[in-house]
């Protein structure tokens, strides 16, 4: 089975609030690029999707994006991460009904294709499926087999939520790099010590990250 994975972009401007103990105002909107450059080249290159689509309305990102090979997607919405999650599914299965469908975080600098291939085919098992982060209460991946809805619940407990929402939880080992999402310092830290991408790795060099 082959994917479309649909990663939703906030405002670049907006972005990454949580690591305003690392990194200044100036420098957050680059990082936060550079985190959905990787995630989303990285997401190009497993073997098992076929193709991305990122929901933004920021028109560097959409660009930039764009040139890694993205299908860009207005978010037209504008209501907020599922909105924009909804409205991409949306869009992909208006063009190609019978499409499996993936929304995956933007912040994942860390993505290594061959663990994200191994936890696209372990969610080919189920109508829906999700992993859980690091932190083991938020979800870095939801997945909807063809025929069913993506019923996005992103946002604070989402573990919670998408389990009591019927999507299969997948309990797979050694796929650190699919949970390793972005918020803190903390995450960043993590992310780097099981390697990022090159752009996050420019963007990251900017920063003094102190030891935790």
């Amino acid at each position: 089975m082959r994917w479309t994975v649909v990663i939703p972009l906030k405002p670049l401007a907006r972005a990454k609030s949580r690591l305003a103990d690392t990194a200044s105002a100036g420098l957050r909107p680059a990082l936060a690029l550079a985190f959905a450059q990787d995630t989303v080249a990285a997401a190009l290159a497993c073997e098992a999707v076929g193709d991305v689509a990122v929901v933004t309305g920021d028109p560097l990102a959409g660009r930039e994006l764009a040139a890694l090979g993205a299908r860009i997607v207005a978010d037209e919405p504008g209501g907020g991460l599922n909105a924009a999650l909804a409205h991409g599914a949306d869009v992909v299965r208006s063009r190609e009904p019978g499409s499996a469908v993936a929304a995956l975080n933007a912040d994942l600098p860390a993505l290594r294709p061959a663990e994200l291939a191994r936890v696209l085919r372990a969610a080919a098992e189920f109508p829906r499926a999700f992993l859980p982060d690091a932190a083991a209460i938020g979800t870095t991946l939801l997945a909807a087999s063809p025929g069913a809805e993506l019923l996005p619940a992103f946002g604070t407990d989402s573990r919670a939520r998408h389990r009591a929402s019927g999507a299969a939880e997948l309990g797979l080992d050694a796929v650190d790099s699919v949970r390793q999402d972005v918020d803190t310092g903390d995450d960043l830290r993590a992310a780097l010590t099981l390697g990022v991408g090159p752009r996050t790795l420019t963007a990251a060099a900017r920063l003094l990250i102190p030891e935790a």
